[in-house]
């Protein structure tokens, strides 16, 4: 499918994937798309900033490459590694042969056959379909070097392997990077890229979100589940539910046969809206009651 022409197209293709997002966000993914800068999305954990890269992937019927960040990642290991135990066995091969060129062993074993691609080198390889979606999530698990070594990667969209050269992309990826603001990513990444803050979407939106991606839920229920959540995030908790625990709840409340919230049913499903014992705990009694009736008065008319 090619790119979309407008901003209006855009959210189209997006809700035709269940992700239902605002006219800022079209807009930025669209300056992206026509532009072919990289997008930096930031905001809360799972307020749907993976989800739009899964979600533009299939619109686009691109194929989706993910590196999923984490503390310690290097270059190398974002990029490829050699197959060393099928290297070893070729150098046994050849010794048991007898004869063995040295200097043409040492071409085989350097050459494509032995090149395990990971995603960044993946992502600059030529597809049928056109430029992949490359998916860079949780920058902000990384440290600076990485950093610094990504910020090389996407100004030229090109990896070097020492043994094979320079490999540059035929045409770029669409890459969206994600962070979930744990610590500051470098303003010169930044700069690279257009950006986006991802917050909590409001009410009508994060029923307009659940309708899509759990339909089944009465509509009734669904304003419930979206006003209790929204009143949640209010409090003084570890961490905040986001819109992915909205989604499940409302599945597992599904799944429960659930018409209508209640303390006691609350009370059950904690563990599919907060993640933390403390945060469980401070919702335990009386307070889940509580929450559910300041829920209720904002569902009421004015």
């Amino acid at each position: 499918m090619t790119i979309p022409n407008s901003i209006d197209a855009v959210q189209e293709q997006l809700t035709a994937q269940g992700y239902v997002c605002g006219r800022a966000l079209a807009t930025v993914v669209f300056l992206s798309l026509k532009l072919g800068r990289p997008l930096f999305l930031e905001g809360e954990a799972g307020v749907g900033k993976t989800e739009i890269a899964k979600a533009l992937s299939a619109a686009l019927g691109r194929r989706l490459i993910r590196l999923q960040c984490y503390e310690g990642l290097d270059a190398s290991s974002a990029v490829y590694e050699w197959n060393f135990p099928a290297q070893m066995v070729a150098i046994r091969t050849a010794e048991a042969s007898g004869g063995a060129d040295r200097k043409a062993l040492q071409t085989e074993l350097f050459s494509d056959e032995f090149l395990v691609e990971r995603p960044l080198l993946e992502a600059m390889r030529p597809d049928e379909n056109g430029a992949p979606v490359l998916l860079i999530d949780e920058l902000d698990r990384t440290d600076e070097p990485f950093e610094a070594f990504l910020l090389e990667a996407l100004s030229d969209f090109q990896v070097t392997i020492p043994e094979l050269g320079t490999i540059k992309a035929p045409e770029p990826p669409i890459v969206i990077l994600t962070s979930n603001r744990t610590r500051e990513v470098h303003d010169a990444l930044k700069r690279r890229c257009l950006y986006h803050w991802v917050d909590y979407p409001d009410f009508d939106r994060e029923v307009e979100i659940l309708h899509a991606r759990a339909p089944e839920a009465a509509e009734n229920l669904s304003r419930e589940i979206v006003a209790f959540v929204q009143q949640l995030r209010t409090e003084d908790l570890f961490k905040k539910p986001g819109v992915a625990e909205t989604i499940d709840w409302a599945k597992c409340l599904l799944a429960l046969d659930v018409i209508n919230l209640s303390p006691e049913v609350i009370a059950d499903t904690l563990g599919a809206i907060l993640k933390y014992q403390d945060d469980i705990q401070k919702m335990q009694g009386s307070e889940a009651k509580r929450i559910l009736d300041q829920a209720h008065a904002s569902l009421a008319p004015a």
